[in-house]
């Protein structure tokens, strides 16, 4: 008489491994997939300035001469 057959211990033990990190991996797939809270606040777009009626966008301040000062060679 032969004797029935058995998985072996190490093959059911190898397939539950991959079983569970299989189910690991897919609730760490959800999980970044779920809200992690309240939604924030909607940000308040900025106001924009009008720009000068008649150019005038550029004006020569201290600082930007001091800028031309270390650039001149």
């Amino acid at each position: 008489m032969s004797q029935p057959l058995r998985p072996e211990t190490g093959v059911v033990q190898r397939r539950a491994l991959f079983a569970g990190a299989t189910t690991v991996g897919a609730l760490a797939a959800v999980a970044s997939l779920l809200p992690s809270g309240p939604s924030p606040a909607p940000v308040a777009e900025p106001q924009l300035k009008e720009p000068p009626q008649r150019g005038g966008g550029y004006a020569l301040t201290d600082h930007v001469k001091q800028y031309y000062q270390t650039t001149r060679v």
